[in-house]
């Protein structure tokens, strides 16, 4: 269902609906939707800092960004932010897009689970991790108006127990794979160092989220 909400839409164009069109195809509906959300939650966001971003490219990065969960694109040794960054990669190569806006988007989709440096970096990758921090763990919530959220939700609605379906859906791609999860080298140095160190726990986070389900 293709909506306008606060002046953001999914882009008009042929190279969005395959977008579409493949993921649609590609992921279940509950990654779909997610995905879905994280592109307006994006562009959203990107509206309201005043930053100039093309939409077709937040487009992909935000539908691709989970494409390495799946069976089609998952590889058994790398990360599935990389398959998924991989699989945007080549589509948009078989389209014609110009390789820096390739990068981009690689980028944008591999740095979409490692928060605290994509913020820093070009809108679309920016943006792209923001979406999906809004989505997954109700991060800057509040900045969305009621309208929005609802609007956005209905279009691509969540399930009853969407935080829960969410996390087995990110477990059951990674699983077969989990030396891939290997995370921030530095937590492993304080907790080496600092007995009483507790880790931030992403499952918790997403438990403890605005969202319901």
């Amino acid at each position: 269902m293709s909506i306008s909400v606060g002046g953001i839409a999914i882009p008009d164009s042929k190279l969005a609906r395959e977008i579409t069109d493949l993921v649609r195809d590609t992921e279940s509906d509950l990654l779909f939707h997610h995905s879905s959300r994280v592109y307006y939650w994006a562009a959203l966001a990107g509206q309201r800092r005043g930053l100039k971003f093309d939409s077709e490219l937040l487009y992909a990065g935000a539908m691709f960004h989970d494409m390495g969960l799946t069976v089609e694109h998952g590889s058994p040794d790398k990360r599935f932010e990389v398959d998924g960054a991989n699989a945007a990669a080549d589509f948009l190569r078989s389209r014609g897009i110009p390789e820096h806006d390739v990068e981009r988007v690689w980028i944008a989709i591999a740095l979409h689970a490692t928060p605290g440096v994509p913020e820093f970096m070009h809108p679309v990758i920016a943006l792209v991790t923001a979406g999906v921090e809004m989505d997954v763990l109700g991060i800057k919530y509040d900045e969305y108006s009621d309208k929005e959220r609802e609007v956005v939700v209905h279009a691509h609605p969540r399930t009853e127990h969407a935080k829960e379906d969410l996390l087995q859906a990110f477990y059951n791609g990674v699983k077969h794979k989990p030396d891939t999860a290997f995370a921030n080298v530095m937590g492993d140095v304080i907790a080496d160092k600092e007995p009483h160190f507790h880790r931030g726990n992403f499952c918790s986070v997403v438990r403890c989220s605005h969202w319901k389900g």
